[in-house]
């Protein structure tokens, strides 16, 4: 895992990296080549490549240069903004890990994370301040959005849009929908935001999703080390074809950018927090039960 500060400055943490951008790569590769409609082999003959180097790199198990990204790009078609993505993408996966800040190396509008969302079988998300983004109102993702600093009105208004259009996964049919697992901590729901009881009734309708299970910590819920990690996210994905499955990855993030992790160790430990909360918070019925209450002093 290594950290990249707000200036580009690159601070070595360990001696294995994450895997992060380079399988993001190797995705948004392969999804051009096939919306090109361009064959595995015909392209590795275009660009004079063994086949299996081309499996290599749209499977995320080797780093690829910048100008040969940009190449597979023009054969394959993509658009100025998406050769953009990739081929910074392309850079960073030469890093032995990296901290993303916002709109620096991707687009604003094509965030990493958004993809590894979308890609994923499974997303577990623990929120101690804020209504999960996949699960917003309208109103709720507009007052979210301004809590940043220097957000201009454009800008906000881009935001809450990306905001929205994740929630599509939720129902889409191909591929499969994934389950989403979601902790909060009852604390969010008795701040005072705009529209909170309507926030409130969509939260209480999610677990009427089939592939949606939302679920509150109490107030009186034990201090655990939670309290030291923050809110987070854990991305599981799944196995396609012959691929062997993505590893699980974490998705952290902070003031200043996030933080992806997916080494063994690290991953574990985030998964051991979240058995920590699942056992502590409410079943979906009294989850439910007691955002109905919270609800009604809102309208109180």
């Amino acid at each position: 895992m290594t950290r990249q500060d707000e200036t580009g400055r690159m601070e070595a943490m360990s001696d294995v990296g994450s895997t992060v951008p380079r399988r993001e790569l190797g995705r948004l590769l392969r999804q051009l080549r096939e919306q090109a409609g361009i064959g595995l082999e015909a392209a590795g003959s275009d660009l004079e490549w063994s086949r299996a180097k081309m499996y290599r790199i749209e499977a995320g198990q080797t780093p690829v240069r910048a100008l040969d990204v940009e190449q597979m790009c023009r054969l394959y078609g993509a658009s100025k903004d998406m050769t953009e993505v990739v081929t910074s993408l392309a850079k960073e996966s030469k890093s032995k890990g990296w901290y993303h800040a916002y709109g620096e190396v991707i687009p604003r509008w094509f965030e990493l994370y958004v993809g590894l969302e979308a890609a994923a079988s499974r997303i577990r998300m623990y929120e101690h301040a804020l209504v999960p983004g996949l699960l917003q109102t309208l109103e709720y993702a507009a007052e979210a959005v301004h809590t940043r600093p220097n957000v201009s009105a454009e800008e906000a208004s881009k935001l809450v849009e990306l905001r929205i259009e994740r929630q599509r996964l939720l129902a889409r049919r191909r591929p499969a929908a994934p389950t989403l697992d979601v902790i909060i901590e009852e604390a969010l729901l008795h701040k005072s935001v705009p529209g909170m009881a309507g926030q409130i009734d969509k939260l209480i309708d999610a677990n009427d999703v089939p592939n949606v299970c939302l679920r509150v910590l109490p107030l009186n819920g034990k201090l655990t080390q939670v309290a030291v990690s923050g809110g987070f996210v854990i991305l599981d994905f799944p196995t396609t074809g012959a691929r062997s499955a993505e590893p699980t990855t974490v998705y952290n993030e902070g003031l200043s950018g996030a933080l992806y992790i997916d080494r063994i160790e690290e991953v574990r430990a985030y998964a051991e927090v979240w058995n920590q909360l699942n056992a502590q918070a409410l079943s979906v019925e009294e989850s439910r039960l007691l955002m109905q209450r919270v609800k009604e002093r809102h309208h109180g």
